[in-house]
């Protein structure tokens, strides 16, 4: 991605210059409410098109080539020292494995159990919710990072580590937060119909292996051959950089046929979406805040922070809805809240992109070299704002 705006006095070495920002980025924002307009538009008016965007796999495509430039970019051989670091690979596992399911369990419970005077119980929203908020990231937290310049090496690793926790964790979050914690409280009905859940280790690996192993195999194999036959910087500052477009042009293609596939249903009933809206956004936002907080307070620098936080604030919301319309069907409000997910996920972190950003500028980063993957510089070990 291009370098994004700085102010003129930031020297901490995360600081770039807003002078290289291309046509593409700056324009970010627009580009991708386009999309989402375009693809609600395109469900509405042509709801038939979702029976061609299934066929030929049209999202699983975009995905997977929205991810391949930043797998690209990664420089591999640094993996072995980010897995060495246990501060932040504690840190991870403490955000996505107990803060973030806890949460959207809070979440769901608040907005869809009938606990709260006003909020009646919707059970269907409620176990939606709970299939997100289990799912940890996998996927677009790549993108987000990407365009947050955040570490390519730290959120490749953090997202091959969560993917291979979520392979034998899963099925056991979502029987002990949609099955065992409801029947805890009394609240019994919240888990009709899902009794027979069950999903394997496998087929959570599957769903893994399609929307993370190809592009990152794709990813590996382009540096491996790109480096070994015309070197280093040819890779870095010719490959890689032509390239980069293509995430964004995949990403708004992404939008574009998954807003579609909901298009009928989102015009249809858009108070449903905006309820299910208010509790997803709290959860993508809330865990990005405390992540990025406990990443300034373990002294990571800027790439290594912002890394955490996307990691921590993302889901694997592919994982989602492929068992949820599995286990409900493709028309079930289980179903439908999880499509939902995404919709809400796409503007609320392309607004942490640009927050991670601010606090890119706002924020005095020498000293912070925690997770840092760069030379020592001299610089002292510790520092504030």
């Amino acid at each position: 991605m291009s370098d994004a705006g700085n102010d003129s006095d930031c020297d901490a070495p995360d600081c770039a210059d807003s002078g290289s920002m291309d046509f593409l980025d700056k324009y970010l924002t627009v580009w991708i409410l386009g999309a989402m307009v375009a693809g609600v538009g395109l469900g509405y008016i042509a709801p038939s098109v979702t029976g061609p965007i299934q066929r030929y796999h049209l999202v699983e495509i975009g995905l997977i080539l929205m991810m391949y430039p930043p797998l690209a970019k990664v420089n591999y051989g640094q993996l072995p020292t980010v897995f060495r670091n246990y501060k932040v690979l504690g840190l991870s596992l403490v955000q996505n494995w107990l803060i973030g399911p806890t949460v959207m369990f809070a979440l769901a419970l608040v907005f869809f159990s009938g606990l709260v005077p006003g909020l009646p119980a919707r059970p269907e929203f409620f176990l939606g919710l709970v299939f997100i908020g289990m799912a940890r990231c996998i996927a677009m937290v790549l993108v987000w990072n990407d365009l947050a310049e955040g570490s390519a090496e730290y959120a490749a690793g953090l997202v091959a580590f969560n993917s291979v926790f979520q392979i034998f964790t899963y099925g056991v979050y979502i029987w002990f937060f949609a099955l065992f914690m409801p029947g805890l409280l009394g609240l019994e009905g919240l888990a009709a119909g899902i009794e027979a859940f069950g999903i394997t280790p496998m087929q959570v690996f599957q769903a893994i292996a399609v929307f993370l192993g190809i592009p990152f195999a794709a990813g590996i194999l382009s540096r491996v051959v790109g480096t070994r036959r015309k070197g280093v910087e040819w890779y870095e500052e010719t490959f890689v950089p032509t390239i980069s477009p293509v995430t964004l042009i995949a990403l708004l293609f992404t939008v574009i046929v998954m807003f579609a596939m909901q298009g009928e249903r989102i015009v249809g009933t858009p108070s449903d979406v905006l309820l299910i809206a208010v509790p997803l956004t709290i959860y993508f936002v809330a865990p990005f805040f405390v992540s990025f907080g406990m990443g300034r307070e373990i002294g990571a620098d800027y790439s290594t922070t912002t890394a955490i936080g996307f990691t921590a604030a993302s889901n694997n919301f592919e994982l989602a809805i492929a068992v949820a319309v599995a286990v409900f069907g493709v028309g079930s409000g289980v179903a439908f809240t999880t499509v939902v997910g995404p919709l809400i996920e796409v503007p609320v972190l392309l607004a942490l992109v640009n927050v991670a950003l601010y606090l890119q500028r706002k924020f005095d980063w020498r000293g912070y070299t925690t997770g840092s993957l760069e030379e020592p510089t001299g610089q002292p070990t510790e520092g504030g704002n």
